[in-house]
């Protein structure tokens, strides 16, 4: 990190970082450009000290560190301060953790999506903790007027070698924010790491086990209103008609009135019912009845929607995204083809908590508080949607009972703030859990034509797969549709590009009304499943194992490790007779995770899964704990899209409306799971999505391996396989 010393009054930093009752402040600010050098910003006075964003200790020596990500479950409430604390040297059960509240120049970009929480700032916290450190060690170093190399912090304090003397952080602050700050700080070898690295317990677990936790659906302000909205079934259209005069007659309905939601530039539209209480507003919808015009767009259906994407691949209308050599060529000549059709579904990402927000709009200022995943997005888009400078938008995250992306959309959001600057008062714009699973944004449905050659090596000669489905980054008016998409490769192993000689990877862009968006993996979580079933059906055609076949293609020794540590726990080369065995392996948010599966059939002749073993590689990482619950969490994910729930449509609605039809795996469903963590010098990679694209194929490979039958649509049954 390049830092330079600046001095300013207490009145600017106030003013610059939104703090308010710090009197003794220093702190990091984040450029406010790509490629700016941060600043460091230095103010004096009496009471507590900011030692950087994150960082607060005061005269008592209590110390406050600030997780600037929303948690959602994946465990950033936990892995941003045991970051911090390592360096800092505080033991995290003597700490207070708080959320940051939406501020990009204060702590940089805020989303929590893409498994991006560690991967993108652990140098930057591990130099904050260590930064702040070194100035309190100085401190103490001049206060005892001995040279700062006699010195070192640990527990809170420091101490002096020597002599055995001591002294707390609180008792140091004062003139450790006087200090100039260091442009270097050398981190911990992590071989002396004493917090990171270790399974500590979570720190929110408590007060989520006891009630404390407060989500966005617990969070109340004074004076707030509640609302719920009946949006178009069909996403795209418009409003003709409500009664609003039978339902304002209605005990403790206040407001009936049109609202809209921002999805990708489209207004959607729908009749807000907004009440004294959630009961009040859920009994006026009930009352409810609102005309709709549906013109101007298709009303499809699921099998419209998947014909269109199997025209679209016979036809070969498809846009090129990665190409290298000459597939067409080698393809025809080659002696062994292999081709297949692969389909996975649409999916709601339906998350325990359904959507929530809260907005209180003034004049000239807006404050926002529930489970939000992308706190500086949605301050960025409610100053637009409100004409406001940014800093007079306020965002308070609460916990999320689950996000999986869905709650780093602007669009919940927008409704709180366009029913609160309408009514002038704060409100609270509830989702059903019906709303939740039918008005998307959904994972797109896919459809993947795969073609290849194996050599005469029995190696992958050319390799084509083209994916048909929903762009969900073409979606706003005006985009670019000629553009093609690269995440049609997101989950692809690296090194195939460089093993395979001739290779074709194209999308070919369905259009339909249906809102799309991110969900666990992105594009990943389908990706996953066609390259890897594929890839297993070009090991049988070259009659080699499966696990050797890729090997044999992923010649770097990271790959290679991997290979061989999967190998070694799942009993690969031990294998039995009337045991199924699938490999999977894929590459997102730079993390490698390979999965080996196990099937047999139980003593009703069914398939049952025996153990999934998992062996994740994503470089430096800070929590096992944390590490093994999230791939866990994403392999029951994975399970649950490949054998029990799908989003299906019938004349431009979502057919599932909750929980009795969009079915989930049950407890005693849950396969036994085995989760490894590679240890290298990798850089770090994420954790909370890259577990689930490899496990379905893992799963249906094995199926293969054991009855014969090869899955390539989904979801489908264990019970009829």
């Amino acid at each position: 990190m390049n830092t330079n010393e600046q001095a300013i009054s207490r009145r600017s930093f106030i003013k610059a970082s939104g703090l308010t009752g710090v009197a003794l402040t220093l702190g990091f600010s984040f450029p406010s450009k790509a490629g700016d050098s941060p600043d460091i910003l230095n103010a004096a006075d009496a009471g507590s000290v900011e030692l950087n964003a994150w960082i607060s200790i005061d005269s008592a020596g209590k110390v406050t560190l600030t997780n600037h990500r929303a948690e959602m479950g994946q465990g950033s409430f936990q892995s941003v301060p045991q970051m911090i604390a390592e360096e800092l040297e505080v033991d995290l059960n003597q700490v207070s953790i708080q959320f940051a509240p939406g501020n990009p120049g204060k702590y940089g970009s805020q989303i929590t999506g893409g498994s991006s929480t560690i991967r993108g700032s652990y140098e930057r916290m591990l130099r904050l903790g260590a930064t702040a450190r070194e100035m309190l060690i100085e401190a103490a170093a001049k206060k005892w007027e001995v040279p700062a190399n006699q010195c070192y912090a640990e527990n809170g304090k420091v101490f002096h070698r020597p002599s055995g003397r001591s002294m707390g952080y609180g008792e140091l602050v004062t003139e450790a924010a006087k200090l100039p700050v260091p442009s270097a700080v050398k981190l911990k070898d992590p071989r002396d790491y004493k917090i990171i690295r270790k399974p500590l317990p979570r720190q929110d677990n408590p007060a989520k086990i006891n009630g404390q936790a407060i989500f966005g659906l617990d969070k109340r302000v004074p004076g707030m209103l509640f609302a719920v909205v009946e949006r178009n079934p069909r996403f795209m259209g418009k409003v003709k008609s409500f009664n609003s005069d039978e339902v304002l007659k209605l005990p403790g309905v206040k407001y009936v009135m049109k609202v809209e939601r921002d999805v990708f530039g489209n207004l959607l539209e729908g009749v807000a019912v907004i009440g004294d209480s959630t009961w009040s507003a859920l009994q006026g919808r009930k009352a409810l009845k609102v005309e709709w015009d549906d013109n101007g767009f298709e009303h499809l259906s699921t099998q419209q929607l998947y014909d269109r994407m199997r025209t679209d691949l016979k036809s070969r209308k498809f846009i090129s995204a990665r190409t290298q050599g000459n597939f067409d060529s080698l393809f025809d000549k080659a002696e062994k083809k292999v081709e297949a059709l692969y389909e996975t579904p649409y999916e709601s990402h339906s998350n325990m908590e359904p959507l929530n927000c809260i907005a209180d709009v003034k004049d000239d200022s807006c404050e926002i508080w529930g489970p939000i995943q992308a706190p500086d997005w949605i301050q960025g888009a409610t100053a637009g949607f409100l004409k406001l400078p940014p800093e007079k938008v306020t965002v308070h995250m609460t916990f999320l009972g689950g996000g999986l992306g869905r709650k780093a959309f602007t669009d919940y959001p927008y409704e709180a703030v366009a029913l609160s600057k309408a009514i002038k008062a704060p409100v609270q714009v509830v989702w059903t859990r019906e709303d939740d699973m039918t008005m998307g944004p959904f994972r797109p449905g896919m459809v993947y034509q795969c073609r290849g050659a194996v050599s005469r090596g029995n190696r992958i000669a050319a390799l084509e797969i083209i994916a048909a489905g929903q762009n969900m980054n073409t979606q706003e008016p005006g985009a670019d549709k000629s553009a093609y998409n690269l995440d049609v490769v997101d989950g692809l192993l690296k090194p195939y590009f460089d093993s395979i000689p001739h290779y074709r990877f194209g999308d070919a862009p369905l259009e339909a009304p249906i809102p799309v968006m991110w969900w666990r993996s992105v594009y990943a979580s389908t990706n996953g499943f066609a390259f890897e079933s594929f890839f297993d059906e070009m090991a049988v055609a070259a009659g080699k194992d499966p696990l050797d076949f890729r090997s044999q293609h992923l010649g770097e020794a990271r790959y290679q490790a991997l290979i061989a540590k999967l190998r070694e726990v799942s009993h690969w080369d031990g294998r039995k007779k009337n045991e199924g065995y699938g490999v999977s392996i894929t590459e997102c948010f730079s993390s490698i995770v390979g999965e080996v599966c196990k099937v047999s059939r139980n003593a009703a002749g069914k398939v049952r899964i025996d153990k999934v073993w998992a062996v994740m590689d994503c470089g430096w990482y800070v929590n096992p704990d944390i590490i093994r619950a999230q791939v866990e969490g994403s392999i029951i994910m994975a399970l649950g899209a490949a054998t029990k729930h799908a989003t299906t449509f019938l004349d431009g609605k979502a057919v599932e409306h909750n929980f009795d039809t969009y079915k989930m795996g049950r407890i005693g469903e849950a396969p036994d799971i085995e989760v490894h963590i590679m240890d290298n010098q990798e850089r770090a990679g994420g954790v909370g999505e890259p577990g689930l694209p490899p496990f379905t194929a893992a799963l249906t490979n094995a199926i293969f391996d054991l009855t014969g039958k090869r899955i390539r649509v989904l979801p489908f049954s264990l019970d009829e396989v």
